[in-house]
Parts: C-alpha cells; structure tokens; sequence
C-alpha cells in the first residue's frame, strides 16, 4: 500500500515539475508590453505596488506620456545625412513612419 501511495506522489511531483516549465508567450502585443511596462512602475514611495483608483490614475497618465513622448522623439530623429532638420514633405514621411514604427512596438 506505501508503495502505491508513493508512486501517485511521485507522479504527481513530476507532473506537477512538468507544467511549471511550460513555455512562455515568445510575443506580446505593443500595448501589452505599454501596459506592463506602465504597470511596474505603479509603485508607491515605499516601492509598494499601488491599487484601486491610485493604480488606475498612474496607469492612464504613464499610457498617455508614452504616447504623448513619441512624436517628440520622432521629431528629434527627423534628420537629414548632415544632421540639419528635414522639412516638408521628408519630414512627413520620417514623423509617419517614425510613429507607425514607434506604436508597433519597434
């Protein structure tokens, strides 16, 4: 009977080893990695994680500074091979590409 006992506790031990090893996504979304990259600077000024209105709040003000931060970084790459400002129609198309770039995660 102990025999029996221990060998449905070790095949529930290897079982049980197996599915914590379970692969991972290999891709999230852009918005997923915003949104987790917002939710792990959700922390309070002892370093604790905030919840409720607080975690809402800081999440939907980091989302939009990050949305907001890139057209300002897409305006600063908008260089020619000199290194002067484009301007016109090349500026156009580097700030749309740059932000088409920047919104699929790239």
């Amino acid at each position: 009977m102990s025999k029996l006992i221990f060998a449905a506790l070790s095949g529930l031990f290897v079982a049980s080893m197996a599915f914590a090893q379970a692969p991972v996504a290999a891709a999230k979304p852009a918005a997923a990695n915003a949104a987790s990259a917002c939710e792990a600077k959700a922390i309070d000024k002892n370093g604790k994680p905030l919840a409720g209105a607080a975690k809402a709040a800081s999440m939907k003000k980091c989302e939009a500074d990050a949305k907001a931060g890139a057209p300002a970084n897409c305006e600063a790459k908008a260089i020619d091979k000199n290194g002067k400002a484009l301007a016109g129609a090349a500026k156009t198309a580097s700030m749309k590409k740059c932000e088409a770039d920047a919104q699929a995660g790239k």
